[in-house]
């Protein structure tokens, strides 16, 4: 598969209380122009959200979020899940996503952290708390010392800052929860959904 990072520029972060909606809402992502989905595992129904879209969404390439534990990584993985996203790691969590077979991006915030990672083979992440954790001067400051470091930046990120994100050297793609309203979630406005995530899709970095 092809990176997680290249697939599109923002990776909607999703965050399903029901199953229900997770094939339109998907459906109206990547009609949209962003196929690379993250459903976060923070709630009960998303095992069953990355499932109906795994198999009612060809087209998406679905992965799971908030993921915590080797268990975790074996229930997203069966459920479905194309790549994983952790918010940290550790040696046991590494070892199951290495162990899955499909891509992942572990979460960091220092650079401590990813020396660590890239000591360890890993040299795409997820940098989180993006905007909390210095955003784009401290990843900037980190391309010269650790250019072979990628990173998908996720945590604050607006519409409106995103761009700056997209147009360093070392950032593939931002995560973002812009283009999921609350109000539109509700309403099940899908055609708003997928109004927002075509203007997500075309932002490339500069």
């Amino acid at each position: 598969m092809t990176s997680v990072l290249d697939l599109a520029p923002v990776v909607p972060v999703v965050v399903l209380e029901g199953a229900a909606d997770a094939v339109p809402l998907a459906r109206a992502l990547v009609a949209g122009g962003l196929p690379a989905i993250e459903v976060t595992l923070r709630t009960p129904a998303a095992l069953d959200s990355i499932r109906a879209i795994a198999a009612e969404v060809p087209d998406a390439v679905v992965g799971a979020g908030t993921v915590i534990s080797p268990a975790g990584v074996d229930d997203a993985v069966a459920a479905g899940a194309r790549f994983l996203v952790s918010p940290g790691w550790t040696d046991a969590l590494l070892g199951a996503m290495k162990a899955s077979g499909v891509p992942f991006l572990p979460g960091v915030s220092t650079a401590s952290e990813v020396v660590a990672l890239l000591e360890r083979g890993v040299t795409e992440m997820k940098f989180f708390p993006a905007e909390a954790a210095g955003g784009t001067p401290y990843l900037k400051s980190l391309g010269a010392p650790l250019p072979q470091a990628r990173f998908c930046p996720t945590g604050g990120i607006t519409l409106a800052s995103a761009p700056s994100y997209l147009a360093l050297g070392n950032v593939g793609c931002v995560g973002g929860t812009w283009m999921l309203p609350a109000d539109a979630l509700a309403a099940k406005d899908w055609g708003r959904v997928e109004a927002l995530a075509r203007e997500a899709a075309g932002l490339r970095a500069g």
